[in-house]
C-alpha cells in the first residue's frame, strides 16, 4: 500500500486545519489532553447522584451496631454503581451535543480537521462502550442510548453487540436484528489515510454473530450476513441476498442448498 501523501490531502479548511497539519505531533498532544478532560469531567458529573446517595445514606448505615450494616453497605454501594451507570448514559450524549462530534464522510490524513470529531465522538462513546454498554445493549436503553449519541435506528431493532463505533454514521432499519458480537464501524484506513463512511443496514436485514461491517457499505433490505462474514469498504449488498466469507461475497441459493445437503439438513431460503 502506497503511503498516503500529504499533498493528496483536500485543502484546509481554516486555521485550525493549517496547524494541525503543521505541527501533527503536538495536535496530536493537545487533542489528547482535551479527550482526557472531556472524559474525565464525564465521568465526574456521571458520579454526583451516586455521591449525594452515598453522603445521605452511608453514615446512619455505618454507625448502626447491627450485623445487618455490612449487607445493606454493600447493597448501597451496588445501587450508587448502577446510578453512576445509568447517570452515564445520559452525561455522555449530553456532551457529545455540546462538543463538535458531528461526523461527515471524509478522506484525509490522519492529522487534519476532519478527524477530531472522529476522535472526540469515539472517545465518549467508548466512556458507555467499556463500562456499561455491555449491560444494556440487548435492551430499550441500548437502543435509545445509541439514537442519542446519532445512530439511525427504526422500530424494533434488536441487537445484541456491542462493538459499535463512529455509532452517528450508522443506519439500521426497521427490524434489523445484529448478532452477538457482531462488529459495526464506519471507518476504515492505513498508510497515514483516514477515511469516514457511513453504514446503512436496511429494513428486515440480519448480521450474524462476529460479523465484521466497516465503513462504506450498504447492506439491503432483507439481507442476511452470515455469522463471522467481513464485508469490505464499497460492499454493496442486494436486497434479500445471503453473502458470507472473508472478505465476504454472496452465497447464491443453489450453493446453498448445497451446504445445506451436505449438512444432512433441508435448504431454507
Amino acid at each position: 500500500m502506497k503511503f498516503f501523501d500529504e499533498r493528496d490531502n483536500p485543502a484546509p479548511s481554516g486555521a485550525l486545519d493549517r496547524f494541525i497539519r503543521q505541527f501533527p505531533a503536538l495536535s496530536h498532544l493537545l487533542a489528547g489532553i482535551v479527550l482526557f478532560s472531556i472524559g474525565g469531567s464525564a465521568l465526574g458529573l456521571a458520579f454526583t447522584p451516586s455521591i449525594v446517595l452515598l453522603a445521605h445514606t452511608w453514615p446512619p448505615l455505618w454507625n448502626a451496631a447491627s450485623l445487618w450494616r455490612w449487607p445493606a453497605l454493600g447493597l448501597l454501594s451496588g445501587a450508587a454503581l448502577m446510578l453512576w451507570g445509568v447517570s452515564l448514559l445520559v452525561i455522555v450524549p449530553i456532551f457529545n451535543f455540546i462538543f463538535p462530534t458531528k461526523l461527515r464522510a471524509s478522506s484525509a490524513g490522519y492529522f487534519t480537521a476532519a478527524s477530531l470529531p472522529w476522535y472526540l465522538h469515539n472517545g465518549l462513546f467508548y466512556l458507555v462502550r467499556f463500562t456499561v454498554f455491555p449491560f444494556v445493549s440487548a435492551t430499550p436503553i441500548g437502543t435509545l442510548f445509541l439514537s442519542a449519541m446519532g445512530a439511525r435506528i427504526g422500530r424494533r431493532v434488536r441487537m445484541t453487540s456491542e462493538n459499535f463505533t463512529d455509532v452517528c454514521m450508522i443506519t439500521l432499519g426497521d427490524d434489523v436484528v445484529i448478532g452477538g458480537s457482531a462488529t459495526i464501524f464506519c471507518h476504515f484506513g492505513g498508510a497515514g489515510k483516514l477515511v469516514i463512511a457511513p453504514v446503512i443496514i436496511e429494513a428486515r436485514a440480519t448480521i450474524g454473530e462476529k460479523a465484521t461491517v466497516m465503513g462504506d457499505v450498504v447492506i439491503g433490505e432483507g439481507a442476511t450476513i452470515l455469522p463471522h462474514t467481513v464485508l469490505l469498504p464499497g460492499t454493496r449488498v442486494g436486497a434479500r441476498e445471503r453473502w458470507g466469507g472473508v472478505p465476504g461475497r454472496m452465497i447464491r441459493s443453489e450453493e446453498w442448498r448445497e451446504y445445506k445437503a451436505t449438512l444432512g439438513r433441508p435448504a431454507s431460503e
